[in-house]
């Protein structure tokens, strides 16, 4: 069994086309998109119908609910929320409605969620291993828990539940800026997590953003520079 993990597309149409390329030579049985699929620059609408044509189950990431939340309500986010409300249909706040905060798959084997399973503002591994099996708690049977929302990579094994941060497709925050997305494989009883880069054209996805969105400058550096 293998399942393929994203998360973090932040409306980035490039990287996220080179994520699904990559990820269709693998043939997995299975793919999890662990949310904040649309905030962001670089052609947000075209990377929400790629991942609406991905397949992806989905849970909800923290930066949705802006996409969610009334404009006003938006302190200090109005300008460009704005904006994008303008570039996506109102068919994508009513679709992240209806989509989790966290879900299971493989009879409950294998937990995905954004930042932790009731919380997708919080990072999972920001809190201590106590707390951790604290919020695992509700899921009995979980060996595998895969989260995103820091846009870190990291791995860790304890106890007999492997806990991954899947890392993000874009807004890299380490220097590299190329997408990124894990492949979990299940031999048995045991999983494989293997960590993917993949290289995509940054220029492209700059050059769309200058070009479309007024504030977009510091996002472009971002993606060049791949950091925060």
């Amino acid at each position: 069994m293998k399942i393929a993990v994203f998360t973090d597309v932040h409306g980035n149409r490039f990287a996220l086309e080179a994520v699904l390329k990559d990820i269709a030579l693998l043939e997995p049985d299975l793919t999890l998109n662990l949310g904040d699929g649309v905030w962001g620059s670089a052609d947000p609408l075209g990377a929400w119908k790629l991942q609406q044509q991905s397949g992806a189950l989905e849970v909800r990431g923290n930066t949705d609910e802006f996409v969610m939340a009334p404009l006003e309500s938006l302190e200090g986010s109005q300008p460009y929320a704005k904006w994008l409300q303008g570039q996506l249909t109102p068919e994508v706040a009513a679709h992240l409605r209806t989509v989790p905060i966290n879900r299971t798959v493989l009879e409950g084997r294998v937990l995905a969620t954004h930042g932790t399973p009731n919380d997708p503002w919080t990072a999972f591994f920001d809190e201590s291993y106590q707390q951790q099996l604290g919020r695992l708690a509700p899921f009995p049977g979980v060996k595998v828990v895969l989260v995103g929302h820091t846009h870190k990579e990291l791995l860790e094994v304890q106890d007999g539940i492997t806990r991954v941060n899947v890392g993000a497709v874009s807004r890299q925050k380490d220097g590299d800026p190329w997408a990124r997305w894990v492949l979990l494989e299940q031999t048995g009883s045991r999983f494989n997590v293997c960590f993917r880069r993949v290289d995509y054209d940054v220029d492209a996805a700059m050059k769309w953003i200058l070009e479309h969105y007024p504030q977009g400058s510091r996002e472009a550096e971002q993606l060049r520079t791949g950091r925060a």
